[in-house]
């Protein structure tokens, strides 16, 4: 979406208004100079200014023609630069792309629970296609050409402008939404985007691209929750795939879900039944539970594979492996 782009009718306010004063114009000249009624002047005018070729009404002094002549040269010349306008207006698909943004701006109002990516880079584009692969709402923020025209193609949600402008954050709707993910790839706007993001949602889920390592320290200190150096993870990666290539492989097939048995997250929100509870007291050490793997806390401790003796809080993040009806069944308990 286009950040606030005029009405295409907007443009046709001069040419209307020039109109308009011909009209006065030759009205009040037929008026004064020949003694007509209005509805003679009104009608001479008309087809005056658009050269219809309709015989005069009655006949005209010499100071009729002059002036007539004087209304054909300023109504000609209006109601071409009206047509000139109109066919401006036609060229550049201003209509189209009006009634795009407008759509844009509908769906970017009814997201809700969404992530906002910032940057639409080689980063931002293969985080987009994740989040296509796994169903997850998102809008784009970006303004550079070629991620516009792309985005565009591709018909995504997006809004153009400057990520660090709360008032972009704002229209991708930082409101509703359920984290930030700054991909640009400079340094210095990812932290200017961090502290935007951060000051008008202090509690927003902020994920960050450090290109440099130096940077890390930077965009923590921004206020982002989790920083990530591509280069860093590569490497990782490449290690873990050179060292233990069937424990990657085993990890893939669970994370995305290719095989019967999956790993997934549950948040235990404020309100759940599972709140002030242990482990065993909600049923997830059941056999049609999932296999509770880990439990981290707010305060970013993690108790992994957790007894039945602990209890929930509110904003535990759970982690559970087991099929989709187990981790349906282990969602259900905590609710």
């Amino acid at each position: 979406m286009r950040h606030r782009l005029p009405h295409p009718l907007r443009r046709f306010r001069l040419p209307a208004v020039l109109l308009l004063l011909v009209l006065v114009y030759g009205i009040t000249g037929y008026t004064l100079i020949e003694r007509w009624s209005l509805l003679d002047a009104f009608y001479m005018t008309i087809i005056t200014i658009s050269t219809v070729g309709y015989s005069e009404l009655h006949g005209l002094s010499t100071a009729g023609r002059l002036f007539t002549s004087t209304l054909i040269v300023v109504g000609v010349g209006t109601m071409l630069y009206g047509f000139g306008v109109f066919a401006e207006t036609l060229t550049d698909n201003s209509f189209v792309a009006y009634r795009r943004e407008r759509q844009l701006e509908r769906a970017l109002n009814h997201l809700r629970d969404h992530f906002i990516i910032c940057g639409y880079g080689r980063i931002g584009t293969q985080i987009v296609a994740e989040f296509e692969d796994h169903n997850a709402p998102y809008a784009v923020i970006d303004q550079t050409e070629e991620a516009l025209i792309r985005l565009r193609n591709e018909d995504r949600l997006h809004v153009e402008g400057d990520a660090s402008s709360e008032e972009i954050l704002k229209l991708a709707g930082i409101e509703r939404a359920r984290g930030l993910i700054s991909a640009v790839d400079s340094d210095e706007r990812s932290v200017y985007i961090t502290l935007a993001a951060r000051a008008l949602r202090p509690e927003l889920y902020i994920l960050s691209r450090a290109g440099r390592p130096e940077s890390i320290r930077r965009l923590e200190l921004a206020g982002a929750n989790r920083v990530i150096s591509p280069y860093r993870m590569a490497g990782h990666r490449m290690a873990e795939l050179a060292l233990r290539p069937a424990l990657v492989d085993v990890l893939d097939t669970l994370h995305h879900g290719m095989s019967e048995i999956a790993v997934e997250e549950m948040l235990v929100k404020p309100g759940m039944a599972a709140v002030g509870k242990s482990v065993a007291e909600v049923g997830l050490m059941s056999a049609d539970a999932a296999k509770l793997l880990a439990v981290r806390r707010t305060d970013g401790t993690v108790h992994i594979n957790p007894g039945p003796d602990l209890r929930l809080e509110e904003g535990d993040l759970l982690i559970a492996l087991g099929s989709e009806d187990q981790l349906f069944a282990s969602a259900a308990l905590l609710k």
